[in-house]
């Protein structure tokens, strides 16, 4: 996903959205009180200490918040819990931005994502190309958050979704 779309997005042969997001920074949000707005000015503040606790404490008592906020700032580039909450709010396809997509989509989703659950379907409904979504299940060892369980599986049935796609094949 590209942090806020600007150039023309129908010039590709095909996208895959693997774990496919409309908006990121729905996720950076939704533990935060009060609007989005209030949230995305707290995230952004140069100064936020109750925000700062609350990061400290979630990742205290909960290991995958640690895992996922620790390795999150480490890819996202930044030195604190909050910047990289912050940074996820600059990431999304809404405003418009998704219905402007012209090739071929492939949205992934994951039966369990943790993470990201119900994101993929949201981004699957904004757009207006020609479009396929693919879960991936827990059944057949793929339902976790980017299918560690199956990897091969995944990379065949998006392969072969792009094999089957003309506009990628061009």
């Amino acid at each position: 996903m590209s942090a806020r779309v600007r150039t023309a997005p129908h010039r590709s042969g095909a996208r895959i959205a693997v774990d496919g997001l409309h908006d990121l920074g729905q996720v950076a949000v939704r533990n935060v009180p009060g609007t989005r707005e209030d949230a995305e000015r707290l995230l952004r503040a140069d100064s936020a200490p109750e925000l700062d606790t609350a990061f400290e404490q979630a990742m205290a008592h909960d290991p995958l918040a640690r895992w996922a906020i620790n390795h999150g700032m480490y890819v996202m580039g930044v030195d604190t819990h909050r910047a990289f909450s912050a940074s996820y709010l600059d990431y999304t396809l809404a405003d418009g931005i998704a219905e402007r997509i012209r090739c071929p989509t492939l949205v992934c989703d994951a039966e369990e994502d943790m993470f990201f659950q119900g994101r993929p379907e949201q981004l699957y409904e904004h757009l207006t190309c020609p479009k396929t979504f693919m879960e991936f299940t827990t059944e057949e060892g793929a339902g976790a958050h980017c299918r560690p369980g199956a990897m091969r599986l995944s990379i065949v049935r998006i392969c072969d979704w792009l094999d089957d796609t003309p506009a990628a094949a061009a």
